[in-house]
């Protein structure tokens, strides 16, 4: 991961209560608890699953280590 860009999402909102899609989102980025933190690799696939489930993450944007 010398030039890849990576994003730090958060979970911050509970999936109790929402679409099981939101729920299935949160598992496919690796998050199931309140306050987890995951560092994904900057894709469109991770792009459209933030995208999905915006309202219960918290995302912060790393550059790459080598540049």
């Amino acid at each position: 991961m010398s030039d890849k860009k990576t994003v730090k999402v958060t979970q911050t909102g509970s999936p109790i209560g929402r679409k099981p899609g939101q729920r299935e989102t949160l598992i496919g980025l690796g998050l199931n608890k309140m306050h987890r933190s995951r560092e994904l690799e900057d894709t469109p696939a991770v792009r459209g699953m933030i995208r999905k489930v915006a309202h219960l993450i918290k995302v912060d944007e790393t550059p790459g280590q080598g540049g």
